[in-house]
């Protein structure tokens, strides 16, 4: 080799070398001092969409914080020119079709949320210091994940539902741009105010602490103090030890027979103060036994209110939408919830479509710090819709087919049993479809403890269907079993592709300590998003490292377990 170009080539390689080092100078700096002046090139280095990042942020100079306010500012602009535009199209709806106004009433009521959403994280953020309370981080944290999944959500239906096309192409594009445009603000917030958090060891530190407590001794409880506790602003109502209490601003009851003081669950919804706190106590509804043929909503105005039934298979509450008929998959549900803080005890929620009707949903859940126990939920296709936010379940049963546990929330279900159904002929089962599409997104499914074995009409030819534990519905799907009981219906393999090699590189799938015949992970599959985790990992995603259930679980008097 010639000198001159040795000389050239050692030159070139010096000042690639330094400028990795300035690089990486500048973000160990950057990780020192959040309130540095960075370039955009620099913070936007590592984003999902770094070209998108530099042109959100383009002929801006600041610091972490001062990015993540502006982007913040311009999501939220954003967010209320699309809540307008909704409302521009939905006021002329005659030229539309039907399944295309549903699409953009999803879309419409969407919007409203998002717009709620980001107003609270720009509050936040406009007067947070250097440092956020991790309650408060956490709680934006999900805001933020939740605006993406919502967004996210309109879009899929207007392009599986919508069926005007004029509409279709008008707002997609504009949907991508505004869910770019999120996804930068839920990374600078990341990046500015969610510390680099080390591995969870907390599954040492708790040593299994949990509340064994039995919940409510609901019906001859309820039924006792009823009167005494109408016309009382709060009440204690004990649990059968009298050892836990919970705070009550009210009881009613409904019964179809008349008997109570509504007959209808809706009567009773819209009966509920709006707006509570925590403090104010829980609008207890105690629904006695009987079949309800009712869609029911509870708006997010709607908050702390608990639903007590009779009992699994004793209250029940039942639908048949679905998507064959024209409904999409998120206004399908027999049940819906927004309202936070939201609680289930001894209720059957079902949808009665079949498995031929397609995605036919029993509840969608999108109420933060929300709660379902003992509750079953029974459909096939797309039972229940875990759609946003935090929710807990806990000893729950859970039937269906086709993706019967799907959505974008944080979400830990415990100690819940899953039966996977007989699906349509040439279907076959994924108890899972987790729906995270952005790798800052606090989301996930959790399952621990759980039960897997065949429903009644699949166990005697399980054999000739395969039942898998899930499959990625979107890029960064993300699903962990913990310490479950998996009967010999789950198939080696154990997960199935969505599509090709769509997300198989990008998802997150784990197992740690499952048991039975189903649980043997020799011939799992070999992708690189797939894992088998040690304890240390698998804390990670307990109900008090994955959803914070320390601070708003123990409320509710649901029995619960906080570590593995």
């Amino acid at each position: 080799m010639p000198m001159a170009m040795a000389f050239n080539n050692l030159h070139v390689l010096t000042l690639f070398v330094s400028l990795v080092l300035s690089f990486l100078t500048t973000s160990i700096s950057l990780a020192d001092n959040n309130h540095a002046i960075v370039p955009t090139e620099t913070i936007c280095y590592s984003a999902l969409n770094p070209s998108y990042c530099k042109f959100v942020l383009a002929n801006q100079n600041g610091s972490l914080y001062d990015y993540c306010r502006i982007s913040v500012r311009k999501s939220l602009s954003q967010s209320r020119k699309f809540m307008n535009k909704m409302y521009s199209y939905l006021q002329n709806p005659s030229s539309l079709s039907q399944p295309t106004i549903r699409a953009l009433e999803d879309c419409q009521f969407l919007s409203e949320l998002n717009f709620e959403y980001l107003s609270t994280t720009q509050d936040t953020v406009d007067k947070a210091s250097d440092v956020l309370p991790t309650s408060q981080a956490d709680d934006v944290h999900t805001l933020l994940s939740a605006v993406l999944t919502n967004q996210q959500t309109c879009l899929d239906g207007l392009q599986t539902s919508a069926s005007d096309p004029r509409v279709k192409n008008d707002l997609s594009s504009q949907l991508s741009d505004i869910t770019k445009l999120h996804g930068v603000s839920l990374y600078m917030f990341t990046k500015a105010w969610i510390p680099e958090k080390k591995i969870s060891t907390s599954w040492q530190h708790h040593g299994g602490i949990q509340n064994d407590h039995l919940p409510l001794k609901i019906s001859n409880k309820v039924r006792a103090i009823y009167d005494s506790a109408r016309g009382h602003r709060r009440k204690l109502l004990q649990t059968m030890d009298g050892n836990e209490s919970i705070v009550v601003s009210d009881i009613v009851v409904v019964s179809k027979d008349g008997s109570g003081n509504f007959t209808t669950i809706n009567d009773a919804i819209a009966a509920a103060p709006n707006n509570t706190a925590a403090t104010d106590g829980y609008f207890i509804i105690f629904i006695t036994e009987g079949i309800y043929q009712e869609y029911v909503s509870i708006a997010k105005i709607k908050k702390f209110l608990m639903l007590i039934g009779d009992g699994i298979n004793r209250t029940i509450i039942t639908g048949d939408r679905n998507v064959v008929d024209g409904f999409t998959t998120f206004n399908s549900a027999t049940f819906a919830v927004v309202g936070q803080g939201f609680v289930a005890m001894n209720i059957t929620f079902r949808n009665t479509a079949g498995p031929s009707k397609h995605q036919a949903v029993a509840v969608r859940n999108g109420a933060d710090m929300s709660t379902f126990y003992s509750c079953s939920f029974e459909g096939y296709q797309d039972t229940l819709y875990t759609h946003s936010l935090r929710q807990f379940y806990r000893e729950c049963d859970i039937y269906g087919t086709v993706d019967f546990i799907f959505g974008n929330a944080a979400v830990v279900l415990q100690n819940c049993n899953m039966y996977p159904r007989l699906p349509d002929s040439g279907q076959f089962n994924a108890i899972t479809a987790q729906g995270r599409t952005d790798p800052n997104q606090n989301t996930g499914i959790s399952i621990q403890n759980a039960t897997i074995k065949a429903a009644q009409d699949l166990a005697p030819i399980v054999g000739s269907v395969k039942t898998y534990l899930g499959r990625p519905w979107k890029e960064y799907s993300r699903t962990i079993y913990m310490q479950c009981f998996m009967d010999s219906l789950i198939a080696p393999a154990g997960w199935h592709e969505w599509s090709g090699n769509f997300a198989l590189g990008t998802l997150y799938y784990a197992e740690y300590g499952n048991m039975g015949p189903g649980s043997n992970t020799a011939n799992r599959v070999n992708w690189p998003g797939y894992h088998v985790i040690e304890a240390t990992d698998a804390a990670n995603f307990t109900l008090s490292n994955f959803l914070d259930g320390d601070d708003w679980v123990p409320q509710t008097s649901v029995p619960y377990q906080m570590s593995l």
